[in-house]
């Protein structure tokens, strides 16, 4: 089985001044495999920070980013299942279901994860799953003063997932739990 860390939307320095520390408690060195990120980390200080938690980082270009070299789209295929990654500022309308898909279709993978929107959601669609971890700031956006801190684990095993949701509401972290499994 093998750990996924799920987030996105970081936005620190510039709208935040750092991850909650609920969620630093939880996301402690050696316990994750890899980090998948929607970009808009922003700041190599946050960067650094992911790496520490897990050093097999992928992360694709959010409109923030300081590092100009992160891909627009990235596929990353762990156990039998291939994650799209991709931050969604290019999706019209933003987060559209329809829109997620024909990118989902494109990089032909099983779950899209994207951003941009700083809201949770998750969508099946097609067979597959699409996820949008939110911000696990609780970053403002352009279309909300404040959201939910969010973020999200994917424990694979082979064409399996357990997905756990990790959202902080009045100062406690509410998690929750759905599966996904591939089909065909």
């Amino acid at each position: 089985m093998v750990l996924v860390l799920c987030l996105g939307d970081l936005h620190v320095p510039y709208r935040t001044s750092d991850l909650p520390q609920q969620f630093k408690d939880i996301l402690l060195p050696g316990k994750v495999q890899q980090i998948l990120c929607t970009g808009d980390v922003c700041s190599s200080e946050m960067f650094s920070y992911l790496k520490s938690i897990c050093t097999n980082v992928h992360i694709v270009k959010g409109q923030f980013d300081e590092d100009h070299s992160y891909p627009e789209t990235k596929v990353v295929k762990i156990g039998d299942l291939k994650f799209g990654l991709v931050h969604g500022h290019t999706v019209i309308p933003w987060g559209d279901i329809s829109s997620l898909g024909m990118i989902q279709r494109q990089l032909d993978v099983d779950i899209l994860i994207s951003g941009h929107t700083h809201e949770f959601r998750t969508y099946a669609y097609e067979d597959k799953l699409l996820v949008n971890p939110g911000s696990a700031t609780g970053a403002y956006s352009s279309k909300e003063p404040s959201t939910t801190p969010s973020f999200c684990l994917f424990d694979v095993d082979a064409s399996k997932a357990t997905i756990y949701t990790y959202k902080l509401k009045d100062g406690e972290v509410k998690k929750e739990k759905m599966f996904f499994e591939k089909r065909g």
